[in-house]
């Protein structure tokens, strides 16, 4: 049986704690506090799911409490939600400032406060379910890195490159992050290569060759086919991102704009990873080599628009690369 969300109200009136309880206790685990102190206290021992803060108290005001939790790793995800008499427009103002994501207004009604508590809670939800599919999909492309020799920070790079170049593309917030969770799934399709071709340590026959370039319809029939979302960038992604903008790729010898913006996009990200990290055949490029590389490609291997707005990210590149570095 899932358990009942935890919310923490706080109020140095006891007739407001009592009201808050009344509304809440038959749908919530509920924790009280009377003072600023004692939240912080409670917020760190108990980790609550949803926090209601008075404004207005003695000592530390709601302001000066929520500043302090959003300031620890500990409790700065929990939602806050201010509970106040105050309306001037400035002091929402300050409360957003302070880290809050709510406002609801004294005397409160307890329709909005069951209202606005329901929806901060299912947006926590939405977040760790979020989170948690990121970090399934995550573990998917490692478990294909793992059969290549390579490593669970390569997936982790490469679909950080490849935000922040669709982001430099026009892709909005969501479908930015919707590639970013897809990416790593790029090369899951070599889960169905036989591991005598995937970890050969010399060159491919051209039979050998032909297997491995099966992989990303592999891929795709893995992820399978999705009107819409998340799951259909995965699978444009996974058959399209060896393509190339020539025809010259595989396994569909596309060209150009019949490609998908999502494989164009990881092609870039994949491969400029790929030359700037040690491979067990090779060292790793230097950043101006690889950057080299990628200008020579504009036009044949890569479409030339997205090389160019790449290498404008460039002080955002290398510092994805130093964060996620091989150590």
């Amino acid at each position: 049986m899932t358990r009942p969300a935890t919310v923490l109200a706080v109020d140095d009136e006891s007739t407001n704690l009592q009201l808050l309880r009344q509304i809440l206790q038959a749908h919530y685990r509920l924790l009280f506090a009377k003072d600023g102190a004692r939240a912080i206290e409670l917020a760190v021992a108990e980790r609550p799911d949803l926090i209601l803060l008075d404004v207005m108290m003695p000592g530390m005001t709601g302001y000066d409490v929520c500043q302090v939790l959003k300031a620890n790793p500990i409790t700065s995800a929990i939602p806050v939600i201010f509970v106040t008499a105050l309306t001037d427009a400035t002091d929402e103002v300050d409360g957003f400032e302070a880290g809050a994501v709510d406002f609801i207004s004294k005397p409160v009604s307890p329709a909005v406060v069951k209202a606005r508590v329901k929806l901060h809670l299912s947006l926590v939800r939405m977040d760790e379910l979020r989170a948690s599919r990121l970090a399934i999909v995550q573990r998917l492309g490692l478990a294909a890195e793992y059969k290549d020799n390579e490593t669970g920070l390569h997936v982790i790079r490469m679909s950080h490159y490849a935000r922040l170049l669709a982001r430099a593309a026009g892709f909005d917030e969501l479908e930015a992050d919707d590639l970013f969770i897809a990416a790593p799934m790029h090369d899951i399709g070599k889960i169905g290569i036989p591991d005598h071709i995937l970890q050969k340590p010399a060159r491919l026959t051209p039979e050998e060759w032909q297997v491995m370039q099966t992989h990303p319809n592999i891929g795709a029939h893995i992820i399978g086919h999705h009107e819409g979302g998340m799951l259909a960038v995965a699978h444009d992604v996974a058959v399209a991102h060896h393509e190339k903008w020539d025809g010259s790729g595989y396994p569909n010898r596309l060209r150009g704009e019949e490609i998908p913006l999502p494989g164009r996009i990881v092609a870039v990200a994949d491969v400029f990873d790929a030359l700037t990290s040690v491979r067990p055949y090779k060292p790793a490029w230097k950043l101006e080599d690889a950057c080299a590389w990628l200008r020579d490609q504009r036009g044949s291997h890569f479409e030339p628009r997205l090389v160019d707005l790449f290498l404008d990210q460039l002080p955002e590149v290398t510092q994805i690369m130093e964060k996620w570095a091989e150590r």
